[in-house]
């Protein structure tokens, strides 16, 4: 098991081991499930903000990246 210790400010270290589990780098968010009595800690998925794109799943192929590459 691996555990941290809370600060009187309410902060904790994430340790090694887990950002090297959930890739996790300077900037990522963190995303948190409750479940009864426990909480489960994941990786949050966000979308990139500066692709204007991102949204548009049907606009994601190959041919559509070579041909909105220049815009």
């Amino acid at each position: 098991m691996i555990v941290s210790k809370l600060t009187s400010k309410a902060q904790t270290t994430i340790p090694q081991p887990v950002r090297k589990a959930l890739r996790l780098k300077d900037g990522d968010e963190i995303a948190y499930v409750i479940e009864r009595d426990r909480v489960v800690m994941t990786r949050a998925n966000s979308a990139p903000v500066d692709d204007p794109f991102a949204t548009f799943d049907e606009w994601d192929s190959e041919a559509d990246r070579k041909a909105y590459a220049k815009l």
